[in-house]
Formats: C-alpha cells, sequence, structure tokens
C-alpha cells in the first residue's frame, strides 16, 4: 500500500470520492441559515491553491459572493469564473464592504497570512476554512483555536486527507488497541528547503501585484521575483518549510490516533496546571532566512490520562532506521505508530492508505473494533454542510490548531539549541528567553490579531 501520489492526483480523488471524518463543534450561528439555506462565502487568496478550494466550496452548494487577492495577474481568471462575486485585493476592505453579506469565508493566502485574516473573520462572526498549516507561528495557531472557540464559528482546517475513509479506520484501529500501547512515533517527509540567501537587486513588483498587500504583517522587505509564485514556503517570513507545509498532512493519523489534543485541551476530570512538552532539533544548518536542508526533532510527549508518554521523531529528507519497518519497504514519506503488538504505517503523504506491520502477523486480519467515527461527504462539502447547521467537521481548529502548534514548534527549534520545554497551557517556552521569542513575531503596522 506504499502509494506515491502526486499532489494534484490526490486533490482530485479527494474531490470525487471524499470519504472520511468528523469532530464535533457546531456553531450557535450555523443553525440562522436553516431558514434559506444559502451561505455566502468570500474567498481571501483565490490565485493558488485557494481556485481549488473555492471551486469545491462552490460545487458544495455555497454561493461565491467576495473575493480577493494581492496579485490580478495569478488571479485573474478565479475573477472572471465568478463575475457575480465583488472582486478586492485587501481583505480588510472586502470584510467592511460585505459585513452584512458574507457567512463564511476561505482563507487560502500563503501562510504568514493566514492568521490575520481568519482571526479577522471569525472576530465578525464568520465561519473560517483556512487552508494548511494554520498560521506561521506557534502563537498565531494558539490565538486561530482560541478565537474559533470563544466566538463559536464552525471552522475547517484544510488537510484534506482527513475525509479519506482510510485515515478515519487507521484511528479507530489504533484506538481499539489492535497495535497495542503505542510510546513511539516516526514522521518523515521527503523534502528539505534551505538554506536562503537574501537577493542583492529590487527589481519593480509586477503592476498587477500589489506588493504591500501581499507582505501583509511581516516586516517590510523589497520585491523579488525568488519570493513568488510558490517559492514563498521555504523563506521563514513567509513560509513554513517541509515540516509545517506537510506535517499537518503526514502527522494527522499519529496526532489524532494519539489524541495528543488533549495536551493543549485535557478532559474534565484532568485538569493540569502545566503540561510540558520537551523538544530537541538537529538541523543540517541554523538557517534564520531559510529552514534547513535536512532536519531531525525529537518530541517528548507526556501522558494523557491513561495514554502512555510518546517519543515522537520528525524527519524532513532523512528517514527512521530501517528496522522500525520490522521488514516492509521503506517509502518516502511515512506516518508510522509503534505499538506494544505491532505497528500502523501510512506511506502517503495525506495520509489516505495505511498498512498493519508486520505483514505476517495481520496478513489475515479482518474486522476489529466498529467503526465510531462518521464517514465525510467530502472536506469542503462537511465544512459547508456544518455552517448550516448540519453535521461537524472533523479538522476543526481545536485539532488544527495544536496540530499546526506542534510542527511550528519543531521549525522554532531548528533555528535555536535545545531541548526546549514548552508549556501547551500557557503557550510559553519555560527554560530559554531566546526560544520564547521564536514563538511569534511584531507585526508591521497596520496589521494585528
Amino acid at each position: 500500500m506504499t502509494t506515491q501520489t502526486s499532489r494534484r492526483s490526490f486533490l482530485r480523488r479527494s474531490a470525487l470520492a471524499g470519504t472520511g471524518l468528523l469532530i464535533l463543534g457546531n456553531s450557535k450561528r450555523a443553525f440562522t441559515y436553516a431558514a434559506n439555506d444559502q451561505l455566502n462565502v468570500a474567498g481571501v487568496g483565490v490565485g493558488g491553491q485557494g481556485r481549488w478550494d473555492l471551486d469545491n466550496i462552490a460545487g458544495a452548494g455555497a454561493n461565491i459572493v467576495g473575493l480577493c487577492d494581492a496579485d490580478l495577474a495569478r488571479a485573474g481568471d478565479v475573477f472572471k469564473k465568478y463575475p457575480a462575486a465583488k472582486p478586492f485585493r485587501d481583505f480588510r476592505r472586502m470584510f467592511e464592504a460585505l459585513e452584512k453579506e458574507i457567512d463564511a469565508v476561505l482563507v487560502a493566502t500563503p501562510d504568514h497570512t493566514h492568521a490575520v485574516a481568519a482571526v479577522a473573520a471569525m472576530r465578525r462572526g464568520k465561519h473560517v476554512y483556512c487552508e494548511k498549516p494554520l498560521a506561521r507561528t506557534v502563537h498565531e495557531a494558539r490565538v486561530m483555536r482560541q478565537t474559533a472557540a470563544r466566538q463559536r464559528v464552525v471552522t475547517q482546517m484544510g488537510n484534506q486527507g482527513s475525509a479519506s475513509a482510510a485515515l478515519r479506520r487507521a484511528v479507530e484501529l489504533i484506538w481499539g488497541g489492535v497495535i497495542g500501547e503505542v510510546r513511539e512515533a516516526h514522521v518523515w517527509f521527503d523534502g528539505g528547503n534551505g538554506p536562503m540567501k537574501l537577493p542583492t537587486d529590487s527589481p519593480p513588483a509586477p503592476p498587477t501585484l500589489d506588493w504591500d498587500l501581499w507582505l501583509g504583517p511581516a516586516t517590510w522587505r523589497a520585491y523579488n521575483p525568488c519570493y513568488l509564485p510558490a517559492s514563498w514556503r521555504g523563506w521563514r517570513a513567509f513560509g513554513s518549510g517541509i515540516v509545517g507545509d506537510f506535517g499537518c498532512h503526514t502527522a494527522n493519523i499519529m496526532f489524532r490516533a494519539l489524541h495528543l489534543e488533549q495536551l493543549w485541551n485535557p478532559p474534565p476530570g484532568q485538569a493540569a496546571r502545566r503540561i510540558v512538552i520537551r523538544v530537541q532539533a538537529q538541523p543540517s544548518e541554523v538557517d534564520p532566512e531559510g529552514y534547513p536542508r535536512s532536519s531531525r526533532t525529537v518530541f517528548e510527549l507526556p501522558a494523557r490520562g491513561e495514554l502512555p508518554p510518546v517519543k515522537l521523531t520528525l524527519y524532513a529528507k532523512e528517514q527512521p532506521p530501517a528496522e522500525v519497518m520490522l521488514g516492509y519497504p521503506m517509502a518516502k514519506w511515512g506516518d508510522l505508530l509503534v505499538g506494544a503488538k505491532g505497528s500502523l504505517f501510512s506511506s502517503d503523504p495525506w495520509n489516505t492508505n495505511y498498512v498493519l506491520l508486520p505483514e505476517s502477523k495481520f496478513d489475515n486480519f479482518h474486522g476489529g473494533p466498529p467503526e465510531t467515527l462518521p464517514r465525510s461527504p467530502g472536506h469542503h462539502r462537511e465544512w459547508v454542510e456544518a455552517c448550516k447547521g448540519r453535521g461537524a467537521t472533523f479538522s476543526s481548529f481545536a485539532i488544527g490548531g495544536p496540530l499546526t502548534e506542534l510542527m511550528q514548534l519543531a521549525n522554532a527549534a531548528s533555528l535555536i539549541e535545545g531541548p526546549l520545554e514548552y508549556d501547551t497551557l500557557r503557550g510559553r517556552i519555560l527554560n530559554s528567553p531566546a526560544g520564547n521569542r521564536l514563538l511569534h513575531r511584531r507585526y508591521r503596522s497596520g496589521w494585528t490579531l
């Protein structure tokens, strides 16, 4: 089951099939749409991944009323595709102008403007679908989760593999004890990024690009084509590197199956004054502008109720030792949970497949625990329906926020000598003032959470 799937083919499969998982989190505002069953959606950042999200949201029955992108050349065809939607370049102006028309918002900008756009929408009481990772910094992801809870809006992070039946079943098998107690996990990505070198020239920005708006809250720097259209992912100022970019996909089964969200939200009766994650990164180099070419990051994750502590290792352009595969072929990507009775492995970057190891033990495995998680009508449709008060989302910010925090904590750790001790309840690094400063950054004037 080691499929090597292209991103485009996965997204196409997901749009056509769209089976998967849900998590509770309905909004007090969702039920206001029952009268006319009309959900008016505005899109922020629609020239890249946002165009695919927008098409799926519209295909799920939503009405597109506003479109916003700072790059008219990249998004121009999307504006033409939805002529009834009012066009904007600044989402703040769009929210002001269409305040009474917008029910929900899609955010698919580069990572560095996810939080300011999504939080602005949620503070206005709008439901939000936001691409992964939820935010570029640990603090931003935390604020997004807290704002969603406070505003009681319907949210969904864009890790579309969450809608797959295989991911859902993998989580159920681990919850059901099929591989036994899990104390070790490995997640690896077939990619690195840096180092990145700042350009020395500053040509004028294209007339179709509002560079100041594109920068958003990021510290000012002159335009250069080395940042666009897609290379922004490798720059710390704008993107999240391979760990931040794909961690919310490839670590999805691991995070859910091990109930790691409980490190941020302990169940009733298990309240704690402090919950500490220990993290240490081993990057190939320390690059303040970009991400390392390769890295290995080790997390020591504490117990969650009756679940034991877990040692989690993330690898970028590296792989775990071959013996952990129990004779199964090593894959370029992996999400591996090592249990007392066996292991569960997903080789797909989006976690849409799995296999139980060793194969000799589970060759005739059938049945297992009953299905306890509802299936999804599709990742985008799930969000649209939940906004209307029908059903709920599986990848709400209650899950997406902590998952993003964990991945961005790994990115922060790659800049400083560890180990670092991170208090999930307070959102602070306890043993390093320098490390604590890496959890967020100062915004430019005019931009705020």
